[in-house]
């Protein structure tokens, strides 16, 4: 039977592909710290479980297929508490970020389109666009500069008649960039001059150290029309597998517009919803000690890393994510290597091939992202487990 050639073009999740090495390592009796996905280990607020516990209608039934009235209020409070307002019909609720931008890509950019991207980015964002025959198109960032833009004029360079928006998370997964406020203007003028949508994943927004100051695009003003805000519950909550996440813009003729494929898909789950009203309640501590958490973590990763020959590796300052430079010669050997040859104790790590992370061919070869999402104890571990494997690898550069 014949597939199409959309499907055939996605590749596989480089966050995912590598799980049949991880369970091998661990039928084979090896303990495997995963580095490799974004899965947090922070408890889910109580209240979200307590309130599906007390869900005591007789059939769960569909709501409305733009999300139910009670959690786009609390969306809208939530932006409220960042000087970000929205209207009700200014927000749609969605199956989790990932449907979000799914939907957004549908409902602005034909076959054939373009999107920007500053690369490397979130692998599915390619799965996205390639999905619907919509292009990515690379603006090139470096370990060297931290991931940081370049500048406007190189940007701009990459903009044609098919160039329909720029799409990047901020913080970066999986990068860890906070871009700056200087770039986050740059980026609405050429959204302003070239009359293009501004697509912010913005999930990480409460993970950023340093006393940086977190910029948001939707607090920009004189190119609202433009910005298009991608939101979740999933790692702010620590609520991945509950899928909820959001679309808000004050756009209301491409609200209106992505309402259709909203009403095609009938609705979002209607008890992640109620458990999503209770987390939008949570007490800002809540958030404040998971940011003092994750800074730690972070500390702990970017000290080991800083330290091992050959390492490229810029302090990151956002999300839970950092992309290194590794001195190897194909980051996909060295984590399948790391799961079939090499262990310390019986213990060994999984990381993230960065390659599928970028668009340009041959670029991330080197390079891996490594998530710290887990406790301090088995950071460490898993960070000399990593400079031990890097001092063994066979085909290693230096």
């Amino acid at each position: 039977m014949r597939l199409s050639k959309r499907i055939k073009s996605m590749e596989e999740s480089p966050i995912r592909k590598l799980v049949p090495y991880s369970e091998a390592a661990k039928a084979n009796g090896k303990h495997v710290y995963h580095l490799n996905i974004g899965q947090p280990d922070i408890e889910t607020p109580t209240a979200f479980m307590e309130s599906i516990r007390n869900y005591n209608e007789k059939v769960i039934a569909y709501t409305f297929s733009q999300g139910m009235p009670e959690l786009i209020k609390s969306i809208i409070s939530y932006y409220e508490k960042y000087d970000i307002y929205y209207e009700e019909d200014e927000v749609l609720v969605t199956n989790g970020a990932s449907e979000g931008l799914l939907f957004t890509i549908i409902a602005i950019a034909d076959s054939g389109d373009e999107i920007l991207v500053p690369e490397p980015f979130y692998a599915n964002y390619n799965g996205f666009n390639r999905a619907v025959d919509v292009n990515i198109t690379p603006i090139t960032c470096n370990a060297e500069e931290g991931f940081h833009l370049p500048p406007k004029e190189i940007i701009e360079k990459s903009i044609n008649s098919r160039t329909r928006a720029i799409l990047l998370s901020n913080p970066s997964n999986p990068t860890g960039v906070v871009y700056t406020k200087e770039e986050i203007l740059m980026l609405c003028q050429i959204a302003k001059e070239h009359n293009l949508f501004i697509i912010s994943d913005e999930v990480y927004r409460e993970f950023v150290y340093d006393d940086l100051e977190f910029m948001s695009f939707g607090n920009i003003e004189g190119v609202q029309e433009h910005v298009i805000l991608i939101d979740s519950i999933s790692k702010r909550y620590s609520a991945c597998g509950a899928r909820i996440g959001s679309i808000a813009t004050k756009n209301k003729e491409l609200i209106k517009q992505i309402l259709k494929l909203c009403q095609g898909r009938l609705c979002a789950p209607t008890l992640e919803q109620i458990g999503a009203i209770e987390l939008y309640k949570t007490d800002s501590k809540y958030l404040e000690e998971i940011n003092k958490e994750y800074k730690k973590r972070r500390d702990i990763v970017y000290n080991f890393l800083k330290d091992m020959p050959g390492v490229v590796c810029k302090k990151p300052t956002g999300a839970f994510y950092v992309v290194v430079k590794l001195p190897i010669d194909d980051a996909e050997n060295f984590a399948i290597w790391l799961l079939k040859d090499f262990d310390i104790n019986n213990e060994t790590l999984m990381i993230t091939p960065a390659e599928s992370f970028y668009a340009t061919p041959g670029l991330g070869k080197n390079e891996a992202r490594i998530a710290y999402i887990l406790n301090e104890d088995d950071l460490t571990k898993a960070m000399e487990i990593l400079k031990k494997g890097l001092e063994l690898y066979p085909n290693k550069t230096i």
